[in-house]
């Protein structure tokens, strides 16, 4: 390692240590991996603030919508089978109220114009899940929000259900269960179904989420989050207990960075070992709308830019707990931050430090 990148990576260590110190947050997993090897790692703080224990490499997290990227694989794995089309009407595969205009791309492309309602209450208590109906849940979502926002492929909006609804379609194209296929398919390929999955593995190294007491989600909290889910004060931060979403497809994965960080060394490396490179392309292909507007979506990531340097994201964020992960195919590298904070900016945070691994003149996304 230079002495210039030995430095770098004191200076990271460095302001992650300050963050725990500072309880800016309670814990934190930080992850940057090539195609080979991990680059960076840290963790540190606390996956309990009460119980004082410590965040580790090992203790998983709710993924919440970083889950729709891995959704979106599972899709596309299908597609390269020719079990879906992706401009096939959804209404082939599954049940809705919206019509026969939407299609699978505008569903993993957010241009469904399928509604999104705030979906903090869309969750459930980790001791109701063995016996938790998930159709039941989305078919009461579907009743509740029945209209479209505007013309399906018009334009780009963000949408839960709509990756709600990429379920149940694997489900019908794949003949399995919608999280037997994603273990099956997707994790045991990558060796990291021990480490992320849709249920808690381990309860015991789960990390607990926090919200942070002097904060505008706490002065709503009661009107936004289940009043079950709210735990004790400790310190600055407020307790969410445990739970699952309601909807695995758009957000139920449990994981650790290591695990995320697995799945995005397959996608830098040359040949993924989950799909072939046309159905790779189509995962990394922008996408528009009809009229041949870009939006900032591709078949499973959304498109930004910092540093001089274009990557591929997505983000995740819910009841305490708040995550990112990056792909920069051009420069090689891939990062994921976890940490048990709701509030806490990860997308800044990845801006100042993965600036640090970047290859000098990387400046396009793909």
């Amino acid at each position: 390692m230079s002495r210039h990148r030995t430095a770098a990576v004191e200076s990271i260590r460095w302001s992650l240590d300050a963050l725990v110190r500072e309880s800016k947050i309670p814990g934190i997993q930080y992850l940057v991996v090539d195609r080979a090897q991990t680059v960076f790692e840290y963790d540190d703080g606390w996956a309990d603030l009460a119980a004082r224990r410590p965040m580790t490499a090992a203790t998983t997290m709710m993924a919440y919508s970083m889950s729709k990227t891995i959704t979106a694989a599972a899709v596309l794995q299908l597609v390269g089978a020719e079990k879906i089309g992706l401009d096939d009407s959804i209404d082939g595969y599954v049940e809705s109220p919206y019509g026969q205009a939407i299609t699978v791309r505008q569903l993993l492309s957010h241009t469904s114009g399928i509604p999104n309602p705030i979906p903090l209450a869309w969750v459930h208590p980790v001791a109701r899940h063995d016996t938790f109906d998930e159709r039941a849940a989305l078919a009461a979502v579907l009743r509740k929000h029945g209209r479209l926002s505007f013309i399906p492929g018009t334009k780009y909006a963000y949408s839960n259900i709509g990756y709600w609804l990429l379920g149940p379609i694997v489900e019908r194209a794949s003949g399995e269960p919608f999280t037997s296929y994603v273990t099956g398919h997707i994790l045991r390929p990558l060796g990291i179904e021990q480490e992320l999955g849709y249920a808690m593995a381990n309860p015991a190294d789960h990390a607990k989420g926090y919200l942070e007491k002097f904060s505008l989600m706490n002065l709503v909290k009661g009107w936004l989050i289940d009043r079950a889910l709210i735990g004790n004060y400790e310190g600055r931060w407020l307790e969410i207990h445990g739970h699952y979403l309601n909807g695995p497809a758009f957000g139920g994965l449990v994981g650790t960075a290591r695990s995320f960080g697995a799945f995005l060394q397959d996608q830098l490396r040359p040949y993924s070992c989950l799909f072939g490179d046309a159905t790779r392309g189509l995962f990394y292909e922008p996408q528009r709308t009809r009229q041949g507007s870009a939006v900032p979506m591709t078949l499973g990531w959304h498109i930004g830019s910092g540093n001089g340097v274009s990557f591929f994201y997505k983000k995740g964020g819910g009841g305490g707990l708040h995550s990112l992960m990056r792909a920069y195919p051009t420069s090689g590298i891939a990062s994921v931050v976890m940490t048990n904070a709701t509030g806490f900016d990860v997308g800044r945070l990845l801006n100042t430090l993965d600036q640090h691994f970047l290859r000098p003149g990387s400046t396009s996304a793909q």
